[in-house]
């Protein structure tokens, strides 16, 4: 079949909107309507080339954050059929290998062919100009249909809203998992976000619904105070030096149980801003992602060992999609988790590129790419 998709033809070059051939799912795979996409950061950082990667020897559909329809399923699918909604899990899980069967499928091995744009076998699905195209993390969400892996989707309640579900294929999850499972943080602790946007309102709100007493979020777009507030903030400022007084102030000297970088980009001086924020054994959880060329990073490796302060990595917030997009959507049900309330604006695959100058500029917490078929 035809359908309309960005596609990435060469590092830092804009998207360009093309019709693309879509060839029905193989087995294992179902064939997607997708509905609604967030525009996440990391498609940013995959059209600049940060992750590096196979474009433009293979041009790569954008989209990981990703809503749909099922209207095909191939050979093989056990858990989907036709006219299922679902959500994407940008990471998927096989549900076999030793990261899914030990709870953190966030780390599945399939996750090794994310950025290759091939399905898991190393074939592709997608065909533009004669010429193989891929889907970035197996998704392809900035395009109208597309055949993917069942390990890459999980099925949703048809009443769910596609255009807010669709936050929670990345950044909420993301941002949430990074304060729940990464940062571990309880009831009683302090916690600075750094960034309110997609992945940081996830965490801000993670940050609440686990009972922190003092959620500090750091962000130089001053507009974005209120937004940071409803979604459970207790306190903004603009700077990291702002925050760490704050901090001081607020923990009598004590200083954050953690600290959750959810920046655009990551660069090495915010580690040392970061951990001057937390207390002894305190946690600085890195969500952010850094251009993977970038290897300088700025910290005091004899305090970190002397006040034995953490520096972790967080992927995908260390969530299970299968157990935890659920999960999220009952807070959704019952009023505690905001997923509407982060939809700044939506917009048509055609004004992708306004979607990402919006976010760039500081204008959008999440913008949302609504499809026409």
């Amino acid at each position: 079949m035809k359908t309309k998709a960005a596609v990435l033809t060469e590092f830092g070059k804009p998207w360009s909107i093309e019709e693309v051939d879509v060839d029905p799912p193989a087995a294992g795979e179902v064939l997607v309507a997708w509905e609604a996409s967030g525009l996440c950061h990391s498609d940013e950082h995959l059209r600049l080339g940060d992750f590096g990667g196979p474009v433009p020897e293979v041009a790569m559909i954008g989209g990981h954050e990703g809503a749909g329809r099922v209207l095909e399923v191939g050979p093989g699918v056990r858990e989907l059929k036709e006219g299922d909604h679902v959500v994407a899990s940008f990471l998927p899980a096989c549900g076999r290998c030793r990261f899914c069967a030990t709870g953190h499928s966030n780390l599945c091995d399939l996750g090794a062919y994310l950025m290759t744009g091939t399905q898991p076998d190393g074939t592709f699905r997608r065909r533009w100009n004669g010429k193989n195209v891929g889907a970035m993390a197996f998704v392809g969400s900035f395009s109208q249909y597309g055949s993917v892996p069942e390990a890459s989707v999980v099925k949703i309640d048809d009443d769910i809203p596609l255009s807010s579900a669709c936050l929670l294929g990345c950044g909420i999850t993301t941002g949430w998992g990074s304060a729940v499972n990464s940062a571990k943080v309880g009831p009683g602790d302090t916690v600075v976000v750094l960034g309110c946007g997609g992945i940081g309102t996830g965490a801000i709100q993670g940050a609440r619904l686990a009972g922190a007493e003092h959620i500090v979020v750091v962000e130089p777009v001053e507009s974005k105070r209120d937004k940071a507030i409803e979604f459970g903030a207790t306190h903004f400022v603009t700077s990291a030096p702002e925050a760490t007084a704050l901090v001081a102030e607020l923990t009598r000297g004590v200083m954050a149980d953690s600290a959750i970088l959810t920046v655009g980009v990551l660069k090495g001086t915010m580690i040392e801003e970061a951990l001057n924020m937390v207390r002894k054994g305190g946690a600085v959880v890195m969500t952010a992602i850094a251009p993977i060329t970038d290897q300088a990073v700025t910290m005091s490796m004899c305090v970190a060992t002397l006040f034995q302060k953490r520096v972790l990595g967080s992927l995908y917030g260390e969530a299970n999609p299968r157990a935890d997009i659920p999960r999220l959507l009952r807070l959704y049900r019952s009023g505690q988790l905001l997923l509407d309330e982060a939809i700044t604006a939506r917009y048509k695959l055609e004004d992708v590129t306004t979607g990402y100058d919006d976010m760039l500029a500081g204008r959008n917490i999440r913008g949302v790419m609504i499809h026409e078929h």
